[in-house]
């Protein structure tokens, strides 16, 4: 979805940041064909202090005046080996944390601190999940990253309402997305994950939405007038 959403985000007078491990020719060409400036980073968001670091100097060496609006929207995340938290594997474990809930909420401090002085409307988007809000078996790490983005948006909401032009933030659920990581929890034995089956009837029963209708429905949350007003929110209550 996060490739959808750049591919909708690609607009003349937009300037789209893309953090990555990979860099992506197919939305070079996109951004070329749509006279839209693009910059991608190469960067693993495991790595959260550096990727942070990288974003609050960039934002602080813009010119005053370059934008009227800014926004960051905290999509990545990484579901580890499906098994029990006994069964699981500390690295990858901390790598699922690390990328999930850790560097959305250093790329969002570097976000707001580098632009609190910036006199213009600022959003963040963080992309949560259902199973941040509804516990599952062999799923502790995702589900923890997911719960723990919420409750932090949900921190920085009241921090941001005690300034005078504080940003608007939300975690948002996007729905059920037929994605690479919906392959993953089909695909797990179902003795290690007792969910594979429900999984499975939702890819089969046609109830999984395409990234890039999915992308459209998320986009169109954060252009809603009143984006922020909850910061825990999901698509599927509109």
């Amino acid at each position: 979805m996060g490739l959808a959403m750049a591919h909708q985000l690609l607009r003349p007078g937009h300037l789209l940041v893309c953090i990555s491990r990979h860099a992506s020719a197919e939305l070079a060409n996109a951004a070329t064909q749509a006279g839209a400036a693009l910059e991608q980073w190469e960067q693993d968001l495991s790595q959260g202090p550096a990727v942070a670091e990288q974003l609050r100097a960039w934002l602080a060496a813009q010119p005053v005046g370059r934008f009227a609006s800014a926004t960051l929207i905290n999509n990545a995340g990484v579901i580890p080996r499906i098994a029990p938290l006994s069964a699981s594997d500390p690295a990858d474990l901390a790598n699922a944390l690390r990328v999930g809930l850790e560097a959305p909420m250093l790329l969002t401090a570097a976000f707001l601190g580098a632009t609190e002085g910036w006199n213009l409307p600022r959003k963040v988007l963080n992309i949560s999940s259902g199973l941040g809000r509804r516990a599952m078996a062999s799923q502790a790490a995702y589900c923890a990253a997911k719960a723990g983005m919420d409750h932090f948006t949900r921190c920085v909401a009241l921090d941001e309402a005690l300034k005078p032009q504080g940003a608007k933030v939300c975690s948002l659920a996007p729905g059920v997305i037929d994605t690479d990581m919906q392959v993953q929890l089909r695909g797990a034995p179902s003795e290690a994950f007792p969910d594979r089956q429900n999984f499975a009837n939702l890819k089969t029963g046609g109830q999984l939405t395409q990234p890039a209708d999915a992308a459209t429905r998320v986009l169109a949350w954060l252009e809603r007038a009143d984006f922020g007003t909850h910061p825990v929110a999901d698509v599927r209550d509109a």
